[in-house]
């Protein structure tokens, strides 16, 4: 096993994203592309791991992918097996790998309820338990987490993955605490609205919908997979050597609103509900 820095890619650092495929995930693993990582991306789909490679390739990266469902605890140590046998290290993981649709509670079946617990909060665990070994072997060794703002809200339509999410959060902390010991920084980033193909299939179905959660960010948009991957490159690296436990939203302040009071341009205070 490598030690030290030095691996079978020639001391190149190595980063692990589940998800890593398309959308965010893809978009995270980019910036680790450009910061002169190699690549592991994980997902169920074969088709999505095939264009992630292709596209993260060209920026100078090899990327190895790796068919991986993350809720399958057999397949996740499937995975960091083959990452050991690839690169011999593992420096950064992110769990980005998530599922969500939009349902009120009461319809949501027990098994979407499991489906989507299991890959956020589940696949997370199995993750960083998995990758463990390797990660305490690395010099500056991170493991970011996505989660979302509405973990520590509320999510009307989501409360499958605010539970699970709400997790996440409160695994990214105890995991601080108790692998601080081996250097291992553990922080998650919550990502508010960000449209990518995805999202515009599962959540953001309509523009009024769009107009709607537009209108509630104090910012005004909705933010890009590139806003979220810069704060992701941040948390993993050196700049951020002395920060664990943290959750950094990013999300032009949605979860903030429009604080206690709605304040006008003029200086006046709305007297209507709050967008």
């Amino acid at each position: 096993m490598a030690r030290s820095g030095v691996g079978a890619n020639g001391g190149r650092p190595v980063a692990l994203v589940t998800g890593g495929g398309t959308g965010l995930g893809r978009a995270i693993a980019g910036a680790f592309a450009d910061d002169g990582f190699d690549l592991v991306i994980a997902s169920r789909d074969p088709e999505h791991l095939a264009d992630g490679a292709r596209s993260l390739s060209a920026r100078g990266a090899r990327v190895v992918t790796i068919p991986t469902d993350v809720r399958q605890s057999d397949q996740v140590d499937r995975m960091v097996d083959r990452i050991r046998d690839e690169f011999g290290r593992l420096d950064v993981l992110v769990n980005n790998a998530a599922g969500n649709f939009v349902a009120p509670a009461e319809r949501i079946t027990p098994n979407g309820w499991r489906a989507v617990v299991g890959i956020v909060l589940d696949g997370t665990f199995l993750c960083c338990r998995a990758s463990f070994p390797l990660l305490r072997e690395a010099d500056a060794p991170s493991v970011v987490n996505i989660v979302a703002s509405y973990a520590w809200m509320a999510g009307p339509g989501t409360a499958h993955s605010a539970a699970a999410k709400a997790g996440v959060v409160a695994l990214t902390r105890t995991l601080a605490v108790e692998w601080a010991r081996f250097g291992i920084r553990v922080n998650a980033v919550a990502p508010g609205p960000i449209r990518t193909e995805g999202t515009d299939r599962q959540l953001w179905t309509s523009e009024a919908l769009v107009e709607q959660i537009r209108a509630g960010i104090p910012l005004g948009r909705f933010g890009t997979p590139e806003e979220v991957a810069e704060a992701v490159r941040f948390l993993a690296g050196p700049r951020a050597a002395y920060i664990t436990g943290q959750v950094l939203a990013v999300d032009g302040g949605q979860w903030l609103g429009k604080g206690v009071m709605d304040l006008r341009d003029d200086g006046t205070v709305s007297s209507g509900p709050r967008s």
